[in-house]
């Protein structure tokens, strides 16, 4: 199969032989896949992933050793993969699992490749109503929601969002219809009309704003996205940690401690309640595409997404799938003539 390598920082297209999947795993043929912050840090060394990048990703089951109800399905997938037998699994917090890989990120091949692997226990069923189109952005979508999780805002507080990024948008949109419409701060204008235009406040100047928020949710990608939530969250306040990037960031503690702000770190959620509001509100994701490159154009599209006014660039992986089924059909025969064999 055709798949994507970070060589230097840069995408490079190589053949891979196609995974196999094991009793309990499924081989999904990508069919659209989405750049993100954390892929292009990952491009300029962070975690020292070595292997093929991207996490979000819409595809259709190929193989699935011995549970065939799942093949044709079209899917997305939960990106962390636990042991489920540690302590940490045992309560219940597979996402934090120490063990865990995580799809292209850390010990396990992603979805810039035509075909990748993952249990079966991670896959959700798209809805039929939910174009892949959309059903791409359920990760970041469910990253949004994960806010919720973590943090219960009171009615008429009072939020905002820093970041006019694909996830500072997600969230915005997940506080707005959570009763909670947010102010939001960013650097590109275009980005800030789509937000208007769904009828939320927003401004390119964090100067322009008041310390007179509740929430802050910090989106930026970049170390001065925390300073600047902190000089905008009241005392007893909460800031929403959500950018990653490669390298450290130095911060005054001293506002943290006398002002009492609670910090939260905030990674993936679960990707159900992701499905649902787009099955419920199809048009969510309008506007965010920047643009599609073939699977072959990654170094231009990588380029494309690291641009100021991208919002999100997609990967359209497709082709390959005769080739695929005919993997996994061969590889259900060899299984198949070895049980018969035993």
């Amino acid at each position: 199969m055709r798949a994507i390598l970070l060589r230097g920082g840069r995408p490079l297209l190589v053949e891979r032989p196609t995974p196999r999947p094991a009793p309990g795993e499924a081989l999904v043929r990508v069919a659209i896949a989405g750049i993100c912050g954390t892929d292009l840090e990952i491009a300029r060394g962070y975690f020292g992933f070595d292997g093929v990048p991207g996490h979000e990703f819409v595809g259709t089951v190929a193989s699935a050793p011995g549970a065939r109800r799942w093949v044709g399905r079209r899917v997305v997938g939960e990106i962390n993969v636990a042991c489920d037998s540690c302590e940490v699994c045992r309560s219940g917090l597979h996402g934090h699992c120490p063990r865990r890989t995580v799809l292209g990120i850390a010990g396990r091949d992603g979805a810039f490749a035509e075909a990748l692997v993952l249990p079966l226990r991670n896959l959700h069923e798209v809805p039929e109503r939910v174009p892949d189109e959309a059903a791409v952005f359920v990760e970041p979508l469910a990253a949004a929601h994960r806010i919720l999780d973590q943090v219960a805002p009171a009615p008429g507080s009072r939020a905002l969002v820093l970041g006019d990024g694909r996830l500072g948008q997600l969230a915005a949109a997940v506080l707005a219809r959570a009763g909670i419409p947010p102010v939001v701060c960013g650097r590109h204008p275009e980005k800030l009309r789509r937000l208007e235009r769904l009828g939320l406040r927003a401004t390119v100047s964090p100067g322009d704003l008041a310390r007179e928020y509740d929430l802050v949710v910090e989106a930026t990608g970049s170390p001065e996205g925390l300073r600047t939530a902190l000089s905008l969250v009241v005392p007893l306040g909460t800031v929403v940690l959500k950018s990653t990037y490669h390298g450290g960031a130095a911060i005054d503690l001293t506002p943290i401690v006398v002002d009492e702000v609670r910090i939260v770190g905030s990674r993936c959620g679960e990707l159900g309640p992701a499905l649902d509001h787009l099955a419920s509100e199809p048009s969510l994701t309008e506007g965010l595409v920047t643009a599609r490159f073939a699977l072959e154009d990654a170094a231009a599209a990588f380029a494309r997404a690291a641009a100021p006014d991208a919002i999100k660039v997609l990967l359209d992986v497709g082709g390959g799938a005769a080739q695929l089924g005919r993997v996994a059909a061969r590889g259900e025969a060899r299984g198949r003539n070895r049980r018969s064999r035993s």
